[in-house]
């Protein structure tokens, strides 16, 4: 009989040991999902900040930059033109590089997520 409550006695310890380590790891998930999603949504506020105030900013600088080179080219149309062609020559320029900003973005992100 001792060798079965000597393997009985052992059985319950693991089964102990085993929840223990069940609920420690489901603390841990928790926490780390906690984590992520914290640092998901402090990322997003930021980014609605600060994209809306360099928005802002851009808008005040193309209205202000049109004014002035209609002044210097003695038209609001052709300055408005001008303005509107070097928006879209932006927009080719970040849409040929579109991959390496894919690539660089997946990297930041994955260097805090995955650690």
């Amino acid at each position: 009989m001792g060798v079965f409550e000597s393997l009985n006695n052992t059985s319950n310890k693991a089964v102990d040991i085993s929840e223990q380590y069940y609920k420690k790891t489901q603390e841990y998930y928790k926490l780390k999902v906690f984590h992520q999603l914290a640092l998901t949504t402090g990322m997003f506020c930021k980014m609605a900040i600060l994209g809306s105030l360099a928005f802002l900013g851009i808008l005040f600088l193309t209205v202000g930059g049109t004014i002035y080179l209609g002044e210097v080219l003695g038209s609001i149309i052709y300055s408005c033109l001008l303005m509107g062609f070097s928006f879209f020559i932006i927009v080719f320029v970040l849409y040929m590089i579109r991959n390496k900003i894919d690539n660089l973005i997946i990297r930041k992100l994955s260097s805090k997520f995955f650690n």
